[in-house]
């Protein structure tokens, strides 16, 4: 039975890690009580027993707790510390043919964040169909609940200090950039205009278009059978049909899920679209891609206790 070690626990992603697996009997959770979480021998050891360790730390802390480990077990790094890292693989397996493969036999998995997991979703099939030309200059809008800014940000809103709604990243410096532009294959930095709203988990992510920006300048139903063909077979990413696209799009109809539905609608006459991607940032966004990866990395069925 394998060995799981969840370093940093406490934390908004660690504990809902530990919740989706806590009522598993395919594997063992060691734990470290709240007198050694920080101790370094205590995590050392745990480290150096777990067959794959969960980080849900601080980048620095993260990099740490893989010195400490010693090549003596496997990890998913929720931290973004590594996201970028050549030497880790990109923990989202419905990006591209054959991610899912690399991460079952990945020693360093980094897992996704929630808005470049939105992003990507939506950018990276346009950029496999040949339909990014080399200067494509994205925009990218987004909202999230304010679970994802962590326990300060959370109680901020519980307390009511943090209002209804507010935008934020405008320095265009946002720590998810650099993965964006990554696995998106973007040659020019993509304009991000990150917000939160008033409620405490889901998220939607934006990505505005003129289909005459693009190479061949595709129409709607190009645009969207090019999505539907990279997802097709895909347990938790799904393109909604065209004529299924509500009126109003709620950020939280998928909470509680691992799922991430992309939705595309727009004005077939001029051309002008909007590619949306909905997904719980604590789930496909977080911890539930973090349990997926964990499950595929030993040998299981992706969706076991999603």
């Amino acid at each position: 039975m394998a060995k799981v070690f969840i370093d940093g626990e406490v934390g908004t992603t660690g504990l809902q890690i530990r919740q989706r697996l806590a009522n598993r009997d395919d594997l063992t959770l060691l734990h470290l009580d709240e007198a050694n979480r920080k101790d370094t021998a205590a995590r050392q050891a745990a480290l150096q027993e777990a067959d794959i360790s969960i980080l849900c730390l601080p980048d620095a802390a993260s990099k740490e707790a893989v010195v400490l480990a010693d090549g003596q077990t496997r990890f998913i790094d929720a931290s973004t510390a590594h996201r970028v890292n050549p030497d880790w693989v990109f923990g989202f397996p419905e990006m591209t043919k054959g991610q899912r493969q690399a991460v079952e036999t990945a020693q360093f998995v980094s897992n996704p964040g929630c808005y470049s997991t939105g992003a990507i979703s939506l950018l990276r099939p346009l950029a496999e169909a040949g339909l990014l030309p080399d200067d494509f200059r994205a925009t990218i809008n987004a909202v999230s609940g304010y679970s994802g800014g962590g326990k300060q940000l959370i109680a901020e809103f519980e307390t009511g200090a943090g209002g209804d709604f507010f935008i934020y990243g405008l320095t265009q410096t946002h720590k998810h950039l650099p993965e964006i532009v990554t696995y998106s294959k973007l040659a020019i930095q993509p304009v991000f205009v990150p917000s939160v709203g008033n409620f405490a988990q889901g998220m939607a992510v934006q990505l505005p278009l003129h289909l005459d920006t693009l190479n061949t300048a595709p129409d709607i139903a190009a645009l969207h059978q090019a999505l539907a063909d990279h997802y097709s077979g895909a347990g938790f990413v799904s393109v909604a049909p065209l004529d299924a696209v509500p009126d109003r799009i709620n950020p939280q109809h998928l909470n509680g899920t691992n799922n991430l539905q992309i939705t595309l609608a727009g004005d077939p006459k001029t051309g002008r679209v909007v590619l949306t991607a909905v997904l719980d940032n604590l789930g496909k966004g977080s911890s539930g891609a973090a349990v997926q990866n964990l499950n595929l990395m030993l040998g299981m069925a992706e969706d076991t206790g999603l």
